[in-house]
């Protein structure tokens, strides 16, 4: 038999063990629709973009990847483009995060598996009945509005230890919700409209709310210290002193960062999908801002959450469009020594007419709502003078312009609807030894944006509008301690109110009242407006809180202004208080009552927080170590129309008969109780009485027998106890 050769040795088992098995699905490979068309010489430019937009989306492709097929009779695209990816899961990743992606203003991809291009032409066009899934209905965050005594919440942060508490009438006043967070956090914070309480973690920060207090939303921004909400609730800045990083095999997606965020500390998100919108850098020379006190909130939004804009300290603002966060305009407002700018506030009325404006859309040509609008101001610039500057937004229209000089620092206060600008202006005599002060307000809703100029002797410490009003009340100050405060010196204030004055014809502020040689640092108007706390915040030697009312004579609060003769007249002290130690002190959203607390973070005496009434009287006051937080849940607006509210002011009185009526109840219910309880008490106390005379009675007959029984013989015996003899010697 001759010997084998290697052409009779069988190889298969080898071949199947080791044999390559090629891929030979699409699986890998996605048809991009909604790129725009264009020609040869643009082509490296839009694969550089196009590359671009989906590593911000955390898929890393090469223009290489990118077949884009070509009209050979026009010379350009034809408007879609095929991606290959490494892996499957890449290719999952893309279509789930790039899918109605808008590239820009004109075009949005649209994605789909190359591998579903057969199925969509063999689709089964015959028609079946979808199947219904069951309702599930979903909680409503905002439920906690709907509590029948409408009572307020506040939140409360002690050591590691959150509570949520219910505030109202004594009897009403009770624990919420005890949330057992395990994991350790920073601070909370609720959201403007109180949807939402955040919690900022190591990891990134979470959203909690509904009637069940769970998990809403989370953002993952690893050593996060600051937050900043829009003022609609859509939209969420996060920021930290640590760079960005992305280390190898992190997860990737719409709401993670990829690398191309790497080295930025800010990001932008969009709340209700918790996809990541962008990041920004706030770091020098890309060193953390260890030490370095960071100017927050560094991103501002208008009142409308259209835009969102950002200063480069002397040289421009960068206003983006929400929620592309595209450049408007695809350029910044180039502006010389920019220091600072506002967005200025919407009123009521701007925004319902802003609703209506959106529902008419271009059919309606006169547009009723008036622009966004901004202010910011300039220092002086060589033989340049400093200026104030309102410019409407977006059409960049500049509207009013006010120059200042021998300026040492501004700063711009917006009254809440709108209606006025403070700019606080201080000022430098041509020497620059001394400092003094101006107010410089502009009446935005007046023609031609008149300038008012308040000019004051003093430095003003502190400014606030009265909300929804045309009052200012401001902290001033000539103390030659002021600029160099120490342990146990106190810095002695003037108090002064302000009113617009309209029945003159001036439309002049003038002023109210001025309160002097107080130790108040700090003003704080009731949201409702006419009462205000003057309160001294930060001291380690004083502690006051002086609750006034500046209507107290006025019976129609709608119709403020006083009389030439009443001018100042109606500002009445309604009490004072005291609270050691005090470091935030802050109204409730009805502007009924007002809280103060000590926090931990400030100091370690006396921690704790107390509630007062408008009144200045005492509700609750704890006295808690390593107490560290008190925020009220803020409000949304109401739903009722002016109509509607006009009505309730109207029928006041039938209301208030009901809450009295509710009032009288509570107070009988616990006078009935109380009744009870003393009538029992005096029930037992007449039962034991009776039972003791009736044993008492009845001992004295039983004795009186037995004296008719017996009779008594009385025996006296005479007992010798000592006797003694003495013998007389004569």
């Amino acid at each position: 038999m001759p010997a084998p050769t290697a052409d009779d040795i069988d190889y298969s088992d080898i071949e199947r063990k080791y044999q390559v098995h090629l891929d030979e699905s699409f699986d890998t490979t996605l048809v991009v629709d909604g790129i725009p068309l264009i020609d040869e010489s643009k082509l490296d430019r839009l694969l550089t973009k196009f590359c671009k937009e989906f590593a911000r989306k955390g898929v890393t492709i090469k223009p290489e990847d990118v077949f884009m097929p070509w009209n050979d009779a026009t010379g350009k695209s034809k408007g879609y483009a095929f991606v290959d990816f490494r892996t499957v899961d890449d290719a999952n990743l893309a279509l789930a995060s790039i899918h109605n992606h808008p590239f820009d203003s004109k075009h949005t991809f649209k994605v789909n598996r190359f591998a579903d291009v057969e199925v969509f032409a063999n689709l089964d066009e015959s028609y079946a009945d979808p199947d219904f899934e069951d309702f599930k209905p979903k909680e409503h965050l905002r439920a906690w509005l709907g509590d029948a005594q409408g009572r307020d919440q506040y939140v409360t942060y002690r050591h590691e230890d959150v509570e949520i508490h219910w505030h109202g009438k004594p009897s009403q006043s009770e624990l919420a919700y005890k949330p057992d967070w395990k994991e350790p956090f920073l601070y909370v914070a609720w959201s403007p409209l109180g949807t939402y309480i955040a919690t900022l973690h190591r990891q990134g920060v979470r959203l909690w709310g509904g009637s069940s207090w769970k998990q809403q939303q989370q953002f993952a921004h690893p050593l996060v210290k600051l937050i900043d909400f829009s003022p609609c609730e859509q939209y969420l800045v996060t920021w930290s002193n640590e760079p960005i990083v992305v280390h190898e095999g992190a997860k990737q997606g719409p709401q993670f960062f990829s690398p191309d965020d790497e080295g930025n500390n800010m990001a932008v998100w969009d709340i209700k999908s918790g996809h990541l919108l962008r990041t920004f850098s706030t770091l020098v020379d890309g060193e953390p801002q260890a030490k370095k006190q960071i100017h927050w909130p560094a991103l501002k939004w208008s009142p409308d959450d259209k835009y969102v804009a950002r200063i480069t300290p002397g040289s421009m603002i960068s206003v983006h469009e929400l929620p592309s966060m595209y450049l408007h305009g695809k350029k910044s407002l180039k502006i010389e020594g920019v220091v600072d700018f506002e967005w200025c506030p919407q009123s009521e009325k701007d925004k319902e007419d802003a609703a209506k404006d959106a529902k008419n859309g271009d059919a309606n040509k006169v547009k009723k709502a008036r622009e966004n609008m901004l202010a910011y101001w300039t220092p002086e610039i060589e033989n340049q003078p400093a200026r104030v500057t309102l410019l409407a937004f977006p059409s960049r229209t500049i509207l009013r312009q006010k120059n200042l000089f021998n300026v040492t620092e501004c700063k711009l206060y917006w009254q809440n609807q709108g209606d006025f600008l403070c700019v606080k202006v201080d000022r430098h005599t041509k020497t620059k030894k001394s400092i003094f002060c101006n107010l410089e307000i502009f009446r935005v809703r007046e023609k031609d944006y008149p300038v008012e100029v308040v000019e004051l002797k003093d430095t003003v410490t502190d400014f606030s509008w009265e909300p929804k009003g045309e009052r200012f009340a401001i902290v001033s100050s000539n103390d030659p301690n002021l600029g160099n405060p120490g342990p146990g010196i106190t810095i002695k204030t003037d108090v002064s109110f302000y009113q617009l004055e309209r029945a003159s014809g001036k439309n002049d502020f003038r002023l109210l009242r001025s309160l002097p040689s107080r130790t108040s640092n700090s003003i704080r108007w009731s949201p409702r407006g006419r009462h205000v706390v003057l309160a001294t915040v930060g001291s380690s030697s004083k502690s006051e809180l002086e609750f006034w009312d500046l209507d107290f004579n006025v019976e129609d609060t709608s119709r403020r202004e006083p009389t030439k003769e009443d001018w100042g007249s109606g500002i009445q002290l309604l009490g004072s208080a005291d609270h050691y130690g005090v470091t935030d002190v802050e109204w409730d959203p009805s502007g009924r009552y007002l809280a103060t607390s000590a926090s931990a973070w400030t100091h370690t005496l006396e921690n704790g927080y107390a509630i007062w009434d408008f009144r200045g009287q005492e509700m609750i006051k704890l006295i808690q170590d390593r107490f560290k937080q008190f925020i009220w849940r803020p409000r949304p607006p109401t739903l009722l129309t002016k109509d509607q509210q006009k009505q309730v002011r109207k029928n006041l009185r039938e209301y208030s008969r009901t809450f009295d009526e509710e009032d009288a109840a509570e107070e009988s219910n616990v006078s009935a109780e109380l009744i009870s309880l003393r009538k029992r008490l005096v029930d037992e106390w007449n039962k034991w009485r009776a039972a003791c005379k009736q044993e008492h009675a009845e001992g004295k007959k039983h004795g009186k027998d037995h004296e008719e029984e017996k009779e008594e013989i009385e025996v006296w015996i005479d007992e010798v106890v000592e006797q003694i003899e003495e013998v007389v010697i004569e």
